[in-house]
């Protein structure tokens, strides 16, 4: 029977009453007809998977889509490799084959590079559909299906074509958790415990606390991490939609984390697996600009050791390379890479007055 344990809501009433939104977290969610029934009763749906997730759950969730006035489904490749414009022309091109209209829904149904092209499509399709995200990996429940950030990378780098398009529900089921690989879930991991370190302090030693239940899937410690999770990542999306302050403190360890993946070609390393080396790399920065104490590097490393994290780069990406690919990341301002750092654990903020020197330091340490 259908479970659910959590309502959290995206609260953007400040902008616009009709802008926030639900997100639902719970079991059995994404095959309840009555969670979708409100949501496309009379109206066409596009649903948007992937050659993963797709023969896992889509004929499910198409049965409980069954209220909706047209269905038309989308199958991309899986992987960060296909994040790309080309794949928007499919979506796109499926909606208007099919004479969708603007009031028809998109809904995505998969992991991060799924919730990211159906949103940035909904975003473009006749200037502006609804969608749903419908996220099932660990890192794209706790991260990439709440705030409203679509797009697609370049070959310049990551995410550098896109549009803020918020979701208008986000239904977290975590009985998809249940059918990820384990290389996948760990990656998950690494954007949850970023929460701790940059908004939760207590938060992060419970996760340091509870990283073997963590890494085996204990029901009970997984749905709180994730609950705690969406709750800071909304609380920040609602004081600062378009990243013009405290949402920028949500990056901690991606600057780092997309110059990896650009350097490897996306798709090599998983998004999480690079966002966990660049927190590493972000907190020693923190450590030698004098803000950190040197511990929690040590916890941090032990932890991402004790789920299967890197806590490293690869072995033949350079200091030098590293600069070079995080001087076009879409953080740079004024000319100059934006860095996060912890002004202590638990706290935030942009850094000043980083230097190229003090990257190779913290690199080559």
């Amino acid at each position: 029977m259908p479970e659910l344990l959590h309502t959290l809501h995206v609260d953007l009433a400040s902008v616009a009453a009709d802008r926030s939104y639900p997100i639902q977290i719970g079991r059995g969610l994404i095959t309840d007809a009555s969670i979708w029934q409100p949501l496309v009763e009379g109206r066409g749906v596009i649903l948007v998977t992937d050659d993963q997730v797709g023969p896992l759950y889509g004929e499910a969730v198409k049965a409980a889509l069954a209220g909706a006035g047209q269905l038309t489904e989308v199958v991309l490749p899986a992987g960060e490799s296909h994040k790309d414009m080309t794949f928007i022309q499919q979506i796109l091109d499926a909606a208007l084959a099919e004479r969708h209209e603007r009031g028809s829904l998109f809904v995505a149904l998969g992991g991060g590079v799924v919730g990211d092209m159906t949103g940035f499509a909904a975003a473009c399709f006749l200037r502006g559909a609804d969608f749903v995200q419908v996220p099932t990996t660990l890192l794209a429940q706790v991260d990439s299906s709440v705030g409203g950030k679509t797009g697609v990378n370049h070959a310049m780098g990551k995410n550098l074509i896109g549009a803020f398009h918020q979701p208008q529900q986000v239904v977290i089921d975590l009985d998809t958790l249940a059918t990820l690989p384990a290389r996948e879930y760990a990656a998950g991991l690494a954007e949850i415990i970023k929460y701790g370190l940059i908004r939760d302090a207590e938060f992060f030693a419970w996760l340091i606390d509870n990283a073997e239940a963590l890494k085996s899937r204990d029901a009970a410690a997984l749905a709180f991490a994730i609950e705690r999770s969406c709750a800071i990542k909304a609380a920040v999306v609602a004081a600062d939609e378009r990243e013009g302050g405290v949402r920028a403190h949500l990056n901690f360890g991606h600057t780092f984390g997309h110059a990896i993946e650009r350097i490897q070609g996306y798709g090599d390393w998983l998004h999480g697996e690079a966002v966990a080396a660049g927190m590493v790399l972000a907190s020693r920065l923190s450590v030698l600009r004098g803000t950190l104490d040197p511990q929690v590097v040590d916890r941090l490393t032990a932890f991402n050791q004790s789920v299967g994290l890197p806590v490293s780069l690869p072995a033949d990406v350079t200091a030098q390379a590293m600069l070079d690919a995080m001087g076009s990341d879409k953080k740079v301002s004024g000319g100059k890479v934006r860095y996060i750092v912890l002004s202590q654990l638990g706290e935030a903020v942009v850094a000043e007055n980083v230097t190229d020197d003090d990257i190779a330091r913290v690199i080559d340490a």
